[in-house]
């Protein structure tokens, strides 16, 4: 299961996603969320499956690999699909007591489910796409306006990326704690849900430990390569918008298009 979670991670590969502009698939990443929320029948999920679906094939990420990153969730999934299903009144097709199953309620949960899967498929696709440094330069491109009030931009773009970059670690760490604690008889697998929850117990406080020491490496390296922040700092490859990026635009702007029309005349 810890092995199976893909946010954070970069996957290597010469597409022309991979040589987008990191800018431009943050902006892309969160406009496709906003697209999410604006889908309100099936028609409008298909479209934006299916743009997603081109945007995959065409950064050359195995689907296997991206679809991978769902296992962990299925358990928020099922939960998100029963609370939905059961707790939204409408047209009753089945009763037992004060448990019921609505036409609304089914609608309801197969829509937050299929919107839950886009969204962490297309959250996925930014980071295996965009190398945490290249990341870190978008971001704060980004806020960079927010420097004449005052805000850090710099600061925020490096907690952001450093901590989306030490999820990987952070999970094989996991995964190496587990299997030494397995080693020494711990069982993870068997038992209710609660009995589980507590096998979990002796794995956090290892791996705060371990965190503690991983964030005192970095600072102790950044401050030994005299980091002082944003102030003044060049970079070697200064990212630019290019007609690939337009292109993305608008694609962009095609799909919030139909989205809208779809949204508005289909029913």
């Amino acid at each position: 299961m810890i092995r199976d979670i893909t946010l954070g991670q970069y996957y290597a590969s010469d597409s022309p996603i991979h040589r987008l502009d990191p800018r431009t698939k943050i902006i892309g990443t969160l406009s496709f969320i906003v697209a999410l929320f604006l889908v309100k029948n099936f028609w409008g999920f298909l479209l934006c499956a299916a743009f997603l679906g081109i945007v995959v094939t065409v950064s050359k990420v195995p689907l296997s690999f991206i679809l991978r990153g769902l296992k962990p969730i299925l358990m928020i999934l099922a939960l998100t699909f029963a609370i939905n299903i059961f707790m939204i009144n409408g047209t009753v097709i089945w009763q037992w007591h004060f448990l019921k199953i609505t036409v609304e309620g089914i609608r309801t949960a197969v829509f937050m489910g299929i919107r839950l899967i886009l969204l962490i498929i297309s959250s996925s696709l930014l980071t295996l796409t965009t190398k945490p440094l290249a990341l870190t330069d978008g971001l704060e491109k980004l806020m960079s306006p927010l420097t004449k009030i005052g805000a850090p931009s710099h600061e925020i773009a490096m907690m952001m990326s450093i901590a989306l970059r030490f999820i990987p670690t952070l999970l094989q760490e996991t995964d190496k704690i587990m299997k030494a604690q397995q080693a020494r008889g711990a069982d993870f697998e068997s038992g209710n849900l609660i009995r589980r929850a507590k096998a979990m117990i002796p794995i956090i406080v290892p791996l705060f430990v371990s965190a503690f020491h991983i964030a005192m490496d970095l600072a102790m390296a950044m401050e030994a390569r005299c980091y002082r922040g944003g102030k003044g700092r060049t970079r070697m490859n200064e990212i630019r918008f290019g007609k690939s990026d337009a292109l993305a635009v608008l694609c962009l702007v095609l799909l919030f298009a139909g989205v809208i029309l779809i949204r508005t005349f289909v029913r």
